[in-house]
């Protein structure tokens, strides 16, 4: 029994730590769709509408796959953890139902006239289906988290004759307070791997010299990149990152303006979510913002005072991003590049966290993990079918890289750029 549940363990940790690579980037991409298709419909400039088109490609292609590699876990609860799934059907066979028959087709129908539909669709038509991907996209994250912190801490359940786990109250069990929290930290953390994976390619234009226009916006919506990922990484972190904030705002208040693009001082300052910042007009462009938090979230105070840039000489602006350097700066635009895997890192180690720290159980309080699996699947097979998700994982990967890679190399505007044989005879004349 001991050697078959580690394998059965060691099989979904293999296929849902795999599967989580993708829609950790769908969810945070998809925020960033929809802010790209706001900017394209408020400014009317093409420049966003090929950038959103860009992007919508990648997401299309790591839906794709995120899709492929998520169906295998569904059969897993019937073909590894059928006792699991016998006593506790009832309950997570809601959340899962939900989240594949409204959230799942809700995004993947209107990714289809996203990619494929725009002339059809007008350009207010088609900002509605972005913003409807991204619907659906967080509503599957909500329903998925919402499984996951049921067994994390149970409620809304009540035990039948038959031994089985009953639902007692649906709202119970989809407004369990544990899903509310844990739903916030987990989209926190995909949207900031959708930024760095932004910020990556943006990076990776500007250090190559080409695509450049595009590269510059990209890094600058790392502002709505770099500054977000930051903000939602200080946010991960509470208690400490809200220790951490205060200490700033108490010893480097310099860095707290640059990295809240307050320019002036204030009473009362705002928490900056998105936003561009105008250096030269000492301003913040298209800001989202929330009134009085950063002064709440540094003081305590709704009102308190938070000082702003113009308190310090430039030459103290701790970011290059403020002073206008970023784009040319070599070794920055690298670490933006190389820093892609970290967000990853972090979010796996995170769910890592939480689902070694609920082990023995596999539903907290109610069934150990080792009451959860399979009793009629043997070892062998069990390691029989790991070794062949192995290979079959491995070839999947290297074509989701070839296909990612291929879409950065033909970039936003594909045809732009020669290649091959042309590029060769270009650069000779």
């Amino acid at each position: 029994m001991g050697q078959a549940l580690n394998v059965h363990r060691l099989h979904f940790a293999f296929t849902i730590t795999f599967h989580y690579i993708f829609p950790q980037l769908t969810m945070g991409l998809a925020l960033l769709l929809v802010y790209l298709k706001t900017k394209a419909l408020r400014t009317g400039d093409e420049h966003y509408n090929r950038a959103a088109r860009f992007w919508g490609r990648i997401f299309g292609i790591n839906f794709a796959v995120g899709v492929i590699t998520g169906i295998p876990m569904e059969f897993q609860f019937g073909t590894n953890w059928a006792a699991f799934s016998k006593a506790a059907g009832g309950i997570i066979g809601q959340t899962l139902a939900m989240e594949g028959v409204f959230s799942f087709f809700l995004e993947s129908s209107f990714l289809g006239l996203f990619l494929f539909g725009e002339k059809k669709l007008g350009r207010i038509g088609h900002w509605v289906s972005a913003f409807l991907v991204f619907l659906g996209s967080w509503l599957s994250g909500y329903f998925i988290v919402a499984t996951d912190a049921w067994m994390q801490h149970p409620t809304g359940y009540r035990i039948g004759a038959s031994g089985a786990i009953e639902l007692a109250s649906f709202w119970d069990l989809l407004l369990n307070h544990w899903a509310l929290w844990q739903y916030a930290h987990t989209m926190l953390g995909a949207v900031q791997t959708g930024c760095f994976v932004m910020a990556a390619v943006g990076a990776f234009y500007l250090l190559t010299k080409r695509d450049e226009l595009y590269g510059r916006t990209f890094v600058t919506f790392v502002k709505a990149g770099v500054l977000v990922g930051a903000i939602a990484a200080l946010l991960q972190l509470f208690p400490t990152g809200d220790i951490q904030g205060r200490l700033v705002a108490n010893h480097q208040p310099v860095t707290l303006a640059a990295m809240e693009g307050l320019f002036e001082s204030q009473r009362g300052a705002p928490l900056v979510i998105l936003g561009q910042p105008d250096v030269e007009k000492r301003k913040l462009d298209n800001p989202l913002e929330i009134p009085n938090m950063l002064s709440f979230l540094t003081y305590r105070q709704w009102r308190a005072d938070v000082k702003g840039l113009s308190e310090f000489p430039e030459n103290e602006w701790p970011l290059l991003l403020w002073r206008g350097t970023l784009y040319d700066s070599r070794w920055m635009l690298w670490t933006l590049m190389l820093s892609v895997p970290l967000p990853y890192i972090a979010n796996t180690a995170g769910w890592m966290t939480a689902e070694l720290g609920r082990q023995p159980w596999l539903i907290h309080g109610l069934m150990r993990t080792a009451q959860g699996i399979s009793p009629r699947v043997a070892v062998g097979n069990a390691w029989f079918t790991l070794i062949g998700f192995m290979g079959l994982y491995t070839v999947l990967g290297i074509l989701w890289l070839f296909l990612f890679y291929r879409e950065i190399e033909l970039g936003p505007e594909p045809g732009a750029h020669p290649r091959g044989e042309d590029a060769a005879v270009l650069a000779a004349d």
